[in-house]
């Protein structure tokens, strides 16, 4: 069973306009605005669909209050694999099929998801060589100079769930994904098996202090090609009057320490989300043994101005390999519902959220 990754993301807004300006200001490829959707569509073939809330493409009941990706629909490689995890899906939860053959289902933790058959795109991308002061590369070279910030490829998806570790396992059960890395307590990392980015997936604890008790959006993240097409994205943003909550949380662009992935937050209106310019992160196959972080060593490597919790001299490297996921123990759940954190993690503040 191999899933390609993310196929598209439906959004149910409540401003289709203004939803529809923000993508468009943020890069994303336009195919089509009108008074009743806006789709986007990427290198990769991946699309971003936005409808407004009542729209009967999305799906009934809304697993969230307001504004964010109502659905993740994972692109799957041939037909075959498709009814393959659809019969697998179906030994445990409710499946329907529409006349495409797009598979539906809800997660146990509240999460809408679909899968079709995808025919994904080869990505055309290019950045420069890096000179240092003992290796030059590009020798008698300019760097490639770039005019626009351009987002080929969703590399994944976060959400908030009541259960993280069951989450994933549900996950790995029917659709196959690998298990990348483990923020203890935070949450868990996931790759799907057709694709190499570090991960596809993230689930964040929903007991965390800042965190709902419910399944909610939190986040999508755009390939880019390399730093420089994330700080020309962030300043045309910002020059566009686009809120960056991460200003105030972890300096604006940094570089998460548990995938190497350069980052810069901006965000998505009505309270929808944010979406993430993302750069040079940790690609893996199946060879990768997965960790263990403590969360405060494995978020930020570097930020203008980092949040306290993850600064200091005394930041733990606290890090394990975690193939025989004895990590997972400490939280797994009976059942879902908000439960109190100890220690560090009872002082993550909202200003924290985009840090980990």
């Amino acid at each position: 069973m191999t899933i390609l990754g993310v196929e598209s993301v439906l959004f149910g807004v409540d401003d289709l306009a203004e939803h529809a300006r923000f993508w468009t200001d943020f890069g994303l490829p336009v195919e089509s605005v009108s008074s009743t959707e806006a789709v986007f569509r990427l290198a990769s073939g991946s699309r971003v669909i936005v409808v407004a809330h009542g729209d009967a493409r999305l799906p009934s009941p809304d697993p969230f209050a307001g504004n964010g990706v109502k659905e993740t629909v994972w692109g799957v490689d041939t037909a075959r694999n498709l009814d393959r995890i659809a019969a697998s899906l179906a030994s445990e939860v409710a499946v329907t099929r529409d006349a495409d053959g797009t598979v539906h289902c809800v997660c146990p933790d509240g999460q809408p998801i679909a899968l079709r058959v995808w025919d994904k795109r080869p990505v055309v991308s290019e950045a420069s060589p890096v000179n240092t002061p003992g290796n030059q590369p590009r020798f008698n070279q300019h760097r490639i100079w770039r005019h626009k910030a351009i987002p080929k490829t969703i590399n994944h998806v976060v959400f908030f769930s009541p259960d993280y570790v069951g989450s994933f396992e549900f996950y790995e059960r029917h659709l196959g994904f690998r298990y990348a890395d483990h923020s203890k307590g935070v949450g868990i990392f996931a790759r799907a098996g057709g694709t190499f980015e570090h991960h596809s997936i993230f689930w964040v604890n929903c007991d965390l202090p800042f965190a709902p008790d419910h399944f909610k959006f939190m986040h999508i993240a755009f390939g880019m090609d390399d730093i420089d097409e994330v700080m020309l994205g962030a300043n045309l943003m910002e020059a566009r009057g686009w809120k960056n909550t991460s200003m105030n949380s972890s300096g604006g662009i940094s570089r998460h320490r548990i995938s190497s992935a350069i980052y810069y937050y901006c965000d998505i209106p009505g309270k929808g989300g944010e979406a993430e310019y993302h750069a040079d992160t940790d690609y893996l196959d199946d060879n990768w043994v997965p960790r263990a972080w403590d969360f405060r060593f494995g978020s930020l490597l570097w930020a203008n101005n980092a949040p306290p919790i993850f600064r200091g001299e005394n930041i733990p490297w606290d890090m394990t390999f975690d193939a025989d996921r004895k990590s997972f123990a400490a939280y797994r759940k009976s059942a879902p519902g908000k439960q109190p954190v100890a220690g560090k993690l009872a002082e993550i503040t909202e200003e924290d959220e985009h840090a980990i």
